[in-house]
């Protein structure tokens, strides 16, 4: 999504925005490309995905596992 279409789902200032999908990049959760003044956001799906079996593994969540 556009950073404009993602800031248009929150009720948060754009500095606030900008602030937040910074520390999303620096965490490589995200990336963005720029196509003149439009930035476009794409999630990092493997990291993602790393920290979800992380988090799964802690909590000891997931297949032949009981709660």
């Amino acid at each position: 999504m556009t950073a404009g279409d993602l800031a248009a789902q929150f009720e948060l200032s754009w500095p606030t925005m900008s602030g937040h999908f910074a520390v999303l990049r620096e965490a490589d959760l995200i990336s963005a490309d720029r196509s003149g003044s439009t930035i476009t956001y794409h999630l990092n799906l493997s990291v993602l995905e790393e920290a979800m079996a992380a988090l799964m593994d802690t909590f000891r969540i997931g297949p032949g596992t009981e709660r």
